[in-house]
């Protein structure tokens, strides 16, 4: 998400720094491609026209154009109203009520409403500690309680019973009166969707609503219909009101003018990001950490806490005390540090939260990194014995041509990924040196662009 916009960006205010001393003519300038910028990534006009202007003023004092470091200062200036255009502060769910808290998801069919809708209650099963029950009220679109209760089992998460002709709203109280008798903590209504905005969709939401009290009113809206969506979301807030907004397929969205646009425009908090296909692909959205990834900046907060949630601290644990008692790295450890990038989502989503990543983006994408080449290498691993994964000295022409067949590589790769794996077992015994400290610093897998390119040049 932002890539265009952040790679823009990034090239304006390089210009900026670089030139020491500004005067107004450069921050008229400068502005005036910030402004091409972001209605180039389908952010809304008045939107540009007010965020342009607010920034020029401010730009333009006296404090600013008299600083050791002006260029510096306009960035900080763009950062703090980019921070002020997306949302400030993240702003949580209200379950601070009498159990059940009551959540109805809103919005068209496609957008990813479902989805979302297993999402978030993984999302608050996992990281909030909380019993939640899934409800489908969807009884127009073929499959669409099934679905939810197939979502439900991969989830883990409760899902209300399917019971034939009954009406939405039934369906709706019939939850609620079900999470208030078996004490949920949250009760999540999915409704059901259209193709297009029309007067049953609202008409059978406000009924459901009106039916249910909800504590909160999530639409869902698919980043990547740019301006239709922050249509949709006033549309809906129009004429049912929404307390919140989630964003879905950032991940997809290369210009993200709809989230650029949506709190200005709606007045209303985008409260989650979807990032992704997976029941875990969800995230809070902070506006602060979104201006710093648009920006070039990187977001490490966010990184430091995807590898928290993903590092088996045990097994880290584990690790460290075998290399410290003189134990030798070996193929198994190779593999559970790819597995722990894969889980941190691989090079390109450790780069997109990495200081600075996005201005070497288009160099590595002329160094050919494919993201595949780290199943492959696991691939490789899993066609090994066990014992040649604990003994690399095994692998001679023989052993090599059947684990390249195994694998569905060319020996090549395999004997690629032996040349990586020999030179971390190299760097092993140096940082063994180091104590426990530097094992803990040396977790991740040293897999730079070289050795994540398709023909390791």
């Amino acid at each position: 998400m932002f890539d265009s916009l952040s790679s823009k960006l990034t090239g304006i205010f390089d210009r900026l720094t670089g030139r020491g001393a500004l005067s107004e003519a450069d921050v008229t300038e400068a502005m005036r491609e910030v402004r091409v910028a972001l209605l180039e990534a389908d952010v809304a006009l008045t939107v540009v026209k007010d965020f342009v202007a607010t920034v020029k003023e401010k730009a333009i004092g006296q404090d600013v154009m008299r600083s050791v470091t002006p260029g510096q200062q306009v960035i900080k200036i763009v950062h703090d109203n980019l921070v002020e255009l997306l949302g400030t502060t993240a702003e949580p769910l209200n379950l601070n009520v009498t159990p059940p808290a009551i959540i109805m998801m809103l919005g068209l069919q496609g957008s990813g409403k479902t989805t979302t809708a297993a999402k978030l209650a993984k999302f608050l099963t996992d990281k909030e500690g909380k019993k939640v029950l899934l409800a489908s009220l969807d009884v127009q679109r073929p499959a669409a309680q099934e679905q939810l209760a197939v979502l439900g089992q991969q989830t883990g998460v409760a899902t209300f019973p399917i019971i034939e002709l009954l009406t939405p709203v039934s369906i709706a109280r019939k939850a609620v009166d079900m999470g208030r008798k078996e004490s949920y903590d949250v009760v999540i209504l999915d409704t059901a969707g259209r193709l297009a905005i029309d007067e049953d969709l609202m008409n059978e939401a406000v009924a459901i609503r009106d039916a249910t009290n909800p504590t909160e009113s999530l639409l869902v809206v698919d980043a990547m219909t740019g301006q239709d969506a922050v249509n949709t979301a006033q549309q809906f807030e129009q004429k049912i009101g929404v307390t919140g907004i989630v964003l879905t397929r950032i991940d997809g969205d290369a210009r993200g003018g709809a989230a650029l646009s949506m709190r200005a425009v709606t007045g209303k908090p985008i409260k989650f990001l979807g990032t992704g296909e997976k029941t875990d692909a969800i995230e809070i959205y902070h506006p602060d950490r979104l201006a710093g990834r648009i920006l070039g900046m990187g977001d490490v907060v966010s990184l430091v806490e995807k590898a928290a949630a993903t590092i088996d601290a045990d097994e880290a644990e584990a690790m460290t005390e075998k290399f410290l008692s003189g134990g030798k790295f070996d193929f198994n450890d190779l593999q559970k540090q790819i597995q722990q990038m894969r889980k941190m989502g691989g090079m390109a989503g450790m780069m997109n939260l990495l200081p600075g990543m996005g201005k070497i983006k288009e160099q590595l994408k002329g160094a050919n990194i494919d993201e595949k080449l780290i199943g492959r290498q696991e691939a490789i691993i899993q066609s090994m014995t066990p014992t040649e994964r604990k003994n690399a000295d095994l692998l001679q022409a023989s052993r090599k041509r059947r684990i390249a067949l195994g694998a569905g590589v060319q020996v090549a790769d395999v004997n690629r990924l032996i040349k990586q794996f020999l030179e971390m077992q190299k760097m092993m015994k140096q940082v063994q040196k180091l104590g426990k400290s530097g094992f803990m610093r040396s977790m991740m897998p040293r897999l730079g662009p070289n050795s994540m390119t398709r023909d390791g040049k």
